[in-house]
């Protein structure tokens, strides 16, 4: 197709801009998190920055859908750019002006995650206007990796800028990275503009909201895909945030573990995600996504087993290359089966399930942990994953939507 044409080039440009605009954020949002662990030493604090970077997202998203299908996606994303861009910069002038309060981190927390709530849906809905059907899952899987790198790699530089600036002096590297971003947007990088935004809209925004809802009602491999997710991000939830502390009690509170366990997941991750821009996964996208599933219930339970350490870092790996392998083709049916009309408001939605379902899973399973073992949490978690597998290959609409 003609709007095709130059496509490597676009989407080439497209992702490199918004990676180095990730980079620059993900420097930031460590920096903070390690500012406020130095300082404070306070769990309570922790968790405030942590709920105020998860709500604004949660009643964000499914409105960020409306627009992101209502007006032009690439004008949404410069926008959401900006506006986190000129909060930290203002956040940036404050510290400088001697305001260093802690609160101030907790709103710029909050600021940051309603900017990154409006940005995903168009980011998501904008790839598959500019890449063909057949290559978006070799470009997500491309992109997954990519973006694993930068999470391996943002906290061990944003720990060793803390070593030589002052925070205020590291919140000016998301201002440069976020206007190179919206510089390549702007002059480099030629998105359409999809037939919705072109329409004159004559509903009102709870009017389209609505209209969302009942698209994916009737659809039902998607009211199938997002209950499948309610329940899949609530379970993963140990393991995403429980680990960490089963190191520290099961084998020993050394720096070096902890450390190594963030490398070997997020190193598997990297691999994952190559992988599946080469292979592709099963001809079938629903067959990968519950192949993802078995093994990470697998690994979840066998982590609940409490092996011996190197064997415990292995399983982490191994955890790290399935999760690509389920969202990367995850990804992909909802950009090729979703009309462009409704992809922002889908993506939306998802973004409201992925941003309360493990915040919610861990204010059930945190408290718990207190009281029954990290192991048994796993080993129970690990086997509800497992079965949800054959959910997903024993529903006809999803295997069809998969095909």
């Amino acid at each position: 197709m003609e709007r095709f044409e130059h496509w490597k080039k676009n989407i080439t440009l497209f992702l490199t801009g918004q990676i180095i605009s990730l980079f620059g954020s993900s420097l930031v949002q460590y920096a903070i998190l390690w500012h406020i662990t130095l300082e404070t030493q306070s769990g309570v604090m922790m968790t405030i920055y942590i709920i105020c970077g998860f709500l604004p997202t949660f009643f964000l998203s499914p409105f960020a859908g409306v627009w992101a299908d209502r007006y032009n996606r690439k004008r949404i994303i410069i926008l959401a750019d900006a506006f986190i861009a000129f909060a930290t910069l203002v956040l940036a002038i404050l510290f400088m002006m001697g305001y260093e309060y802690i609160w101030l981190l907790f709103v710029i927390a909050a600021v940051r995650a309603f900017g990154s709530g409006l940005h995903a849906p168009a980011i998501s809905a904008v790839i598959p206007q500019l890449v063909p059907e057949d290559q978006l899952t070799r470009v997500n899987g491309i992109n997954t990796s990519v973006q694993s790198i930068i999470m391996l790699i943002s906290p061990i530089v944003s720990a060793a800028l803390l070593g030589w600036f002052e925070l205020q002096y590291i919140f000016f590297i998301d201002v440069v990275t976020a206007i190179f971003a919206i510089a390549v947007l702007v002059f480099l990088v030629d998105v359409p503009t999809h037939q919705k935004a072109l329409e004159l809209q004559t509903t009102g925004y709870l009017e389209d909201l609505k209209e969302g809802f009942i698209y994916i009602r009737n659809h039902s491999y998607l009211k199938y895909f997002f209950v499948f997710s309610v329940f899949f991000f609530f379970m993963i939830s140990p393991l995403a945030f429980l680990t960490p502390l089963q190191t520290v009690r099961s084998y020993g509170d050394d720096i070096w573990r902890l450390s190594a366990l963030e490398i070997t997941f997020s190193s598997g991750m990297i691999l994952g995600g190559f992988i599946m821009a080469s292979w592709g996964g099963f001809k079938n996208k629903i067959h990968s996504m519950a192949f993802s599933t078995w093994m990470v219930g697998l690994g979840t339970f066998a982590l609940g087993l409490m092996p011996p350490f190197w064997m415990y870092l292995s399983l982490m790996a191994f955890l790290g290359i399935t999760i690509p392998i389920f969202n990367t083709p995850a990804a992909v049916i909802l950009q090729t089966k979703v009309e462009q009309a409704y992809m922002g408001r889908v993506f939306g939605v998802l973004g409201m399930i992925h941003s309360s379902m493990m915040p919610l899973g861990m204010l059930v399973f945190g408290p718990l942990s207190d009281s029954v073992s990290i192991e048994t949490l796993l080993l129970v978690t690990g086997v509800f994953l497992f079965a949800m597998g054959f959910f997903l290959i024993g529903n006809k609409a999803m295997v069809k939507a998969g095909e």
